[in-house]
């Protein structure tokens, strides 16, 4: 089958399509030929090296599509020809607020989705929507999930809150974004692009500030009132004026720090006394990911995609993230 591999941590430029073994699906997997995979900040971070435990050489990837073709000895013959959405994750364990040891996204050191087709448990997957194609189906479950656990989970986000999406534009705020939209609350964004501010309303938020303004969390505190929770991928020096912004009883969730730590310490009387809650998550379990995915096909949501390359163009894809240029998900169709 036509694979990426991944052999180097020198840019996207390590990115190489060959010709490798095609699986056999062992004991209780399934075989899914993809139709169609999308990238993650994680699969650029990988190609400068800049992931921990990185193991090459490694097929990258965590979000995929596609058909199954094939069962290991004993399976379920009838589940050949399902269209499915991968779980992009292995061995989330038996807990729900926690992943258990064993716990990793699809696409290293397990192969990932940037191939022709791939091996997985027969629990990992379920049906895909039938109101999306491949293309649009194959941007939710890394970025989907994230939000999901992020804003559901976490924030407990209900009708009426008001939501702060810091940075909307990458896949995971673009989901933050519909998916508090879908359940009534009142979105608002920063971003340093008024075309993502304007993107975002355009999906549904009541307004955005861009972040390179000074004084920016004021207008945004003048703007709302003050949020309920705040969905944060970027951390940095913004964190205690953010932090501000809450109400009593306030969720901060943050699943990213692109910005770094903080040069200053929390302000920690202000937060006991207004009972604000900080919680880290990053991805989700497989009961989220139904939980997810039901919600997708009731809502009739449809994912906001930037851009459809083929596999061949994987590097362009890789080029296309590094300036953070792109609004929603960037997509590879397998062909």
């Amino acid at each position: 089958m036509k694979a990426v591999i991944l052999n180097g941590k020198d840019g996207p430029g390590c990115l190489k399509i060959k010709e490798v073994d095609t699986p056999k699906p062992a004991v209780g997997e399934v075989r899914v030929k993809l139709k169609a995979s999308a990238l993650n900040r994680r699969d650029y971070w990988m190609t400068i090296g800049l992931y921990p435990c990185m193991t090459l050489p490694a097929i990258p990837g965590s979000d995929g599509v596609g058909i199954i073709d094939a069962v290991g000895a004993g399976g379920d013959k009838s589940l050949i020809g399902r269209q499915v959405v991968i779980y992009p994750a292995r061995a989330w364990g038996d807990e729900e607020h926690r992943y258990g040891p064993d716990f990793r996204a699809l696409g290293m050191p397990d192969q990932g989705t940037l191939a022709e087709y791939i091996c997985i448990p027969d629990t990992d997957f379920l049906d895909k929507p039938v109101h999306l194609s491949w293309e649009q189906a194959a941007a939710i479950p890394l970025a989907g999930l994230t939000a999901w656990r992020a804003l559901v989970t976490h924030g407990e986000v209900k009708t009426g809150h008001k939501v702060l999406v810091t940075s909307a534009g990458s896949g995971v705020s673009s989901f933050a974004i519909q998916w508090a939209v879908a359940r009534e609350a009142e979105v608002y964004v920063t971003s340093g692009s008024e075309e993502k501010i304007a993107k975002a309303k355009a999906m549904g938020a009541c307004g955005g500030v861009n972040y390179r303004d000074e004084g920016f969390i004021t207008a945004l505190s003048k703007m709302s009132s003050g949020f309920d929770i705040i969905i944060d991928g970027t951390g940095g020096d913004d964190l205690n004026p953010l932090l501000r912004t809450l109400n009593a009883g306030g969720r901060y969730v943050f699943f990213g720090a692109t910005l770094g730590n903080p040069s200053v310490g929390l302000e920690m009387a202000k937060l006991f006394f207004k009972h604000i809650r900080i919680q880290g998550t990053t991805l989700g379990s497989p009961k989220e990911f139904g939980a997810m995915i039901d919600f997708v096909n009731q809502k009739k949501i449809e994912p906001l995609i930037h851009a459809v390359y083929t596999l061949d163009d994987v590097v362009a894809a890789h080029r296309l993230m590094e300036n953070f240029s792109q609004m929603g998900k960037i997509v590879l169709r397998i062909e």
